[in-house]
């Protein structure tokens, strides 16, 4: 029997003593000049920066906004190829959900991943075809980090829950039938996460947190599994390393920083684990 997408994260995390993911999303405009005339630059961008942190994540995820177009697609599969290949986990970050065969097309990305993000607002119906994937991780947006969320997901409902723990509970609820393995996105300080921790006991994938406030690691997990994410933090470390040190944008130098700034948040996150 093949194990499920939770034992090859837990295993991982313990292998690579860290909760760390890292968002491997590019950005064109913000890619050294080493790797600008690549034929896909973001692919080559990728091995680099998961050559140089592999042995400090226990995932990456890959926000799909970064890939969406012809050679985005390219970049992005082979991508996920290489990370898996150094036996790191890849979360796609799509949030997408839909309804009928329109999200019977969208779930079809986890069988080229490991796990992918998704939105609950449309009902479980449409998650439906996620959740038929064994071996698959899916995790459900539930409270996102930006300040706009308090509108919506912030909002305290009748029963004096917001709709975030309204979410939560019944995402966890859903995950009991589920065949794919089911978690929660949760966004914010240590205080938000710690709020929704107390409601379920789902694993977490954390956005927004690593680096201001490390503190999140400690309501993270559940049952060993969940994951800290960072991104900007790590893979454009170079860029304020540079700043101070005479970092230049043709330089090849750019993985060295990443791996430092991997390093020192997964120490950092593992002090409150």
């Amino acid at each position: 029997m093949t194990a499920t997408f939770f034992d090859r994260l837990g295993e991982r995390i313990r292998s690579a003593d860290s909760v760390l993911s890292v968002g491997l999303s590019p950005d064109l405009g913000r890619l050294p000049d080493a790797v600008a005339d690549y034929d896909y630059p973001r692919r080559a961008f990728n091995r680099r920066i998961i050559d140089a942190t592999h042995d400090h994540v226990a995932a990456y995820t890959a926000n799909l906004a970064s890939y969406e177009d012809s050679a985005g697609w390219i970049s992005l599969a082979e991508t996920v190829a290489y990370a898996e290949g150094k036996g790191v986990p890849v979360v796609l970050d799509g949030k997408r959900a839909d309804i009928g065969n329109t999200s019977e097309q969208y779930a079809k990305a986890l069988d080229s991943a490991d796990a992918v993000t998704v939105n609950p607002y449309l009902g479980e119906d449409a998650l439906a075809p996620f959740f038929d994937r064994e071996e698959r991780g899916v995790f459900v947006t539930c409270r996102t980090p930006n300040s706009g969320a308090r509108n919506i997901q912030g909002r305290e409902l009748a029963s004096g829950e917001t709709v975030a723990e309204r979410v939560a509970e019944m995402v966890e609820k859903w995950a009991d039938d589920a065949a794919a393995d089911v978690g929660l996105l949760v966004g914010g300080d240590s205080e938000t996460v710690e709020i929704l921790r107390e409601q379920v006991e789902l694993p977490f994938l954390v956005v927004g947190g690593a680096r201001n406030d490390p503190e999140v690691a400690e309501y993270a997990l559940a049952d060993g599994v969940g994951l800290v994410d960072a991104s900007r933090e790590v893979i454009y470390a170079s860029e304020s390393v540079g700043a101070n040190r005479g970092y230049s944008r043709d330089d090849d130098a750019f993985a060295a920083p990443a791996r430092q700034a991997a390093r020192r948040l997964k120490r950092q996150l593992n002090r409150y684990r």
